[in-house]
């Protein structure tokens, strides 16, 4: 019930903001334009918009305002993942180096000019540096033969640091100032260069981890109140949580691959959410999904028209949104804390 009291109105809000984001820009086509383009892509119609009309949706902004969903919706159902097997609702994607990991393989294909061989390099880079961040920071975690989320968070805070020291170092040394460019601005986060090929590749991997992320969600109920009575009830304790551990990884590492480093979105959304309908992870999920996906194509809307023609990485807009907020978020957890 709850999922679908929540879904309805994110979903119209969502189509919505689609016409909008297909629409604006610095050459604006008309809503009903839009919409008969947006509808033909899925098979409603024919539209008599303009040739020029049709090339800007169907070749930029369609692929970008998908992306932005995909990228989203990764990040809202990853923060959410996190959010519940940590207790804790500061929780973010890049909380065990995952995001920071994909930063660093993406900076070394660009220090190297692998971009310029191979298309895909870049992303590919990308996802295994954040699969081999999460893999460094799961051994330490298990050192001992015994799983800790503790050191698991601990491992996860020093790699970052240490993969962000190595970044800077990578930057800082590259002679070639428009690679050193390429670098800051992929670091910032941006969906400009989205493709119908990003759409294909990510999308099936988001998909495939929301998916293991919602099948778990009663069991991440029960993990959030104890292991020991999820076990009693038989939950099996460490392959779910080392499965939504997993998927909340990669998830995270296509997004990082595909759009940048974008902050805060696995953030807001979930907790937001969160305090609307309640901590229950089976509408909890998929609701993430939807609005972390609302949240990055509003927030690279915005990016694109603020100062048109020139574009804003997406990544600082929603820092500047996801600071404050996480701010207030500490300060409410704290003056809570101190009520007890």
């Amino acid at each position: 019930m709850k999922l679908a009291a929540g879904a309805v109105p994110l979903i119209v809000v969502g189509l919505g903001l689609a016409i909008l984001a297909a629409g604006v820009g610095p050459y604006t086509i008309p809503p009903s334009h839009s919409v008969g383009l947006l509808l033909e892509q899925i098979g409603f119609g024919e539209s008599s918009a303009p040739q020029t009309e049709r090339a800007i949706i169907e070749t930029i902004r369609l692929p970008r305002i998908l992306l932005a969903l995909t990228v989203g919706a990764a990040l809202g159902v990853s923060g959410a993942v996190m959010q519940g097997l940590f207790r804790n609702p500061m929780a973010d994607p890049g909380i065990i180096g995952v995001s920071t990991g994909g930063a660093l393989g993406a900076v070394i294909a660009i220090a190297l000019g692998l971009q310029t061989v191979f298309a895909l390099a870049l992303p590919g880079m990308a996802f295994v540096g954040a699969a081999a961040a999460l893999a460094l920071v799961y051994v330490v975690a298990s050192l001992g033969g015994r799983f800790s989320m503790a050191a698991l968070l601990l491992a996860g805070v020093a790699l970052s640091a240490f993969m962000a020291a190595i970044i800077s170092a990578i930057i800082l040394f590259t002679s070639d100032l428009q690679a050193q460019r390429e670098m800051l601005f992929w670091l910032a986060g941006g969906l400009g260069a989205s493709t119908w090929t990003d759409i294909r590749i990510s999308a099936p991997l988001v998909l495939i981890g929301i998916a293991v992320a919602v099948l778990f969600s009663r069991d991440l109920n029960l993990l959030m109140v104890s292991e020991d009575e999820a076990k009693a009830l038989g939950v099996r304790v460490v392959l779910t949580r080392n499965l939504l551990l997993l998927a909340a990884s990669l998830i995270t590492g296509t997004a990082v691959a595909f759009s940048g480093a974008i902050a805060f979105v696995g953030l807001i959304a979930p907790h937001t959410l969160r305090l609307l309908i309640g901590a229950d992870h089976r509408a909890l999920i998929p609701l993430s999904a939807i609005g972390g996906g609302i949240f990055l194509l509003a927030a690279d809307t915005l990016a694109r028209v603020a100062i048109a023609p020139a574009e804003i990485p997406v990544g600082v807009v929603t820092a500047l949104v996801g600071a404050p907020f996480f701010v207030l978020l500490l300060a409410r957890n704290k003056a809570r804390a101190s009520m007890l």
